[in-house]
């Protein structure tokens, strides 16, 4: 069963932006919806397996710099071809400065 680990520090991430961290040697992107809250996904488009870091973001969504396909940042979901299936979505905790993510199964 995957833990939390400490991927990055409250102070790393200003609202509306990105950065890609390794968790227990799996890339993903932390996500800062607002100030203090964070999401966390796959840095993976689920089209063709292309990394999704790279892309650019537009509101709560990342783009595929590959072929276009958008991601919700907030959930991993899948919101436009040529991708059909969602991205994989991590639990995040803030303690103190300290950004965790636990890696879903």
């Amino acid at each position: 069963m995957s833990e939390f680990v400490k991927v990055a520090q409250v102070s790393d991430l200003k609202p509306g932006e990105i950065k890609l961290v390794e968790a227990d040697d799996r890339l993903v992107i932390l996500f800062c919806v607002a100030q203090g809250q964070f999401t966390c996904i796959d840095d993976v488009c689920t089209h063709d397996g292309g990394t999704l870091s790279d892309g650019p973001v537009e509101e709560q969504q990342i783009i595929c710099p590959r072929h276009g396909a958008r991601f919700d940042l907030c959930s991993g979901k899948a919101l436009c071809m040529p991708a059909t299936q969602n991205t994989a979505c991590h639990e995040v905790k803030v303690d103190g400065d300290d950004i965790c993510v636990k890696l879903a199964e």
